[in-house]
């Protein structure tokens, strides 16, 4: 069709303007998409604009109709209104390169990424933005679990403002990447890394990678998980957030998800009687003397439902400690099991994990760390998480969700003979609380946790959370 037959086609000038915009900018911004793609996208506009056009015409001679029908005219131009606002909608997209995707929950699930950190899959070509924050506020008890009187300060924290950047080069090449302000000072990397579509089933991913692990670890953006405070669990067992620098596969296949990576492995200088967290690298010049691997399996019947387990296995030592002339490899071996049901408002998660190291006797050795302050041979933990959107019933918005978690953890578990280990570190939480979600990206979380332990020092604590993701 030339340009003076378009011109001629249509005799109102709003649908003339649409008609040369579309023709004039689509052939240049349409980019990736063949000549059959471009050419039945333009014959199905082309078709939208002759039926509207039509219906203007209807519309229009409504008006010397009498005054019974004025409502019903009314309502079909307020129709076509509406129509040609999604038509304006979806030119811009196709201006602007800004094609969707449609990925589900599921789909972005088995990627390992939450609903924000999706959005470049999305993308059928170009620039992604998107992101989430949280801040917390944590009020404490003026007296531990024996009575002793202790003073803990009340605590604002803008925990993290964090910005999702990617770029999809094609229907193949994926660039994904989190920068992360912590503490509202602490600028970091969160994860970068470039995937290969190779099948909808087999991915190829490298660069600084999210540890696929617990429930928690990929999947914590705030409006994903409840609690104002992440897990104790998946923050000293499962050292969340845990990223390193590596590479390997992730895909699905029927009801089956799985991530396998080999990645740099963990830094032993920073294990503690408190657990692995300060092990993390973070791809920060990362000693890889010694790797690991970790690989994780998700079994989901059906959305919604998810079971599950992950390992991780691979030496700590990166050639910095030797006992005796021997070469400490302190062999680190982590373990999990987890399980989620969100269905019809109610929400269900558990997990348990444990870690197992070697060498420890001679790590804390080298380490000069003696008695109570040694490291644990075994860690051990768990929680079982219970909560109801008691109006999910009536709508999807807003929700409220009362929520109470019972979690266990032991990060001394066992020591070697010779030490000792401390009270403090067999630890119970109770956590009542409830959120509350005007949308969906928006929400507001508030609880109270008890803290007990074996040394009679567990202090209470009242928080209240703000988050969103966008």
């Amino acid at each position: 069709m030339s340009y003076s037959d378009r011109r001629n086609w249509g005799t109102k000038v709003f649908f003339l303007s649409l008609s040369v915009v579309f023709y004039c900018i689509v052939p240049g911004v349409v980019l990736g998409a063949d000549d059959a793609e471009i050419n039945r996208k333009l014959q199905e506009f082309e078709a939208r604009l002759k039926r509207l056009e039509e219906k203007q015409g209807t519309a229009a001679s409504g008006r010397a109709e009498t005054a019974q029908a004025e409502e019903p005219r009314t309502v079909e131009v307020a129709e076509l209104r509406r129509q040609l606002d999604v038509l304006a909608a979806e030119l811009e997209k196709l201006r602007s390169g800004e094609q969707e995707i449609d990925i589900k929950p599921d789909r972005a699930q088995a990627m390992g990424l939450g609903p924000s950190a999706a959005s470049v899959y999305r993308k059928t070509k170009g620039v992604s933005l998107a992101g989430y924050g949280e801040m917390l506020y944590e009020n404490f008890a003026d007296q531990i679990e024996s009575g002793s009187v202790l003073k803990s300060p009340s605590q604002l924290d803008f925990l993290r403002a964090v910005l999702y950047t990617g770029y999809r080069f094609n229907d193949k090449f994926v660039f994904n990447s989190e920068l992360e302000a912590e503490h509202a000072n602490e600028v970091g990397v969160e994860f970068a890394y470039l995937d290969y579509l190779a099948h909808k089933s087999f991915t190829l991913r490298g660069g600084l990678l999210l540890v696929p692990m617990g429930l928690i670890n990929e999947f914590h953006e705030p409006n994903v998980f409840l609690g104002a405070r992440r897990t104790e669990t998946e923050n000293r067992i499962i050292p969340s957030t845990w990223r390193e620098n590596g590479f390997g596969v992730l895909g699905s296949a029927g009801i089956f998800n799985y991530r396998a990576y080999i990645v740099n492995g963990l830094d032993a200088k920073g294990f503690s009687s408190d657990g692995l967290r300060g092990g993390r690298q973070k791809g920060s010049r990362a000693k890889a003397s010694d790797l690991a691997f970790v690989g994780r399996l998700d079994i989901v019947p059906t959305p919604g439902l998810y079971f599950g387990g992950s390992i991780y296995a691979g030496g700590s030592g990166q050639d910095q400690f030797t006992v005796d002339g021997r070469d400490l490899n302190v062999k680190t071996t982590l373990g999990e099991f987890h399980g989620q049901i969100q269905w019809r408002g109610t929400d269900v998660r558990g997990l348990y994990a444990r870690a197992v190291l070697d060498d420890v006797a001679e790590l804390n050795k080298v380490r000069n760390l003696t008695g109570k302050a040694s490291i644990g041979e075994t860690m051990q933990g768990g929680y079982l998480q219970v909560g109801y959107n008691i109006l999910s019933q009536f709508r999807e918005t807003p929700g409220l969700t009362p929520y109470y978690r019972f979690e266990t953890l032991n990060t001394q578990h066992e020591v070697p003979p010779g030490f000792s280990a401390d009270g403090a570190r067999d630890r119970t939480f109770h956590t009542l609380g409830f959120e509350f979600r005007p949308i969906y990206p928006i929400v507001i979380k508030t609880d109270y946790q008890w803290s007990r332990n074996k040394a009679k020092s567990g202090l209470n604590q009242f928080n209240l959370a703000i988050g969103y993701a966008f």
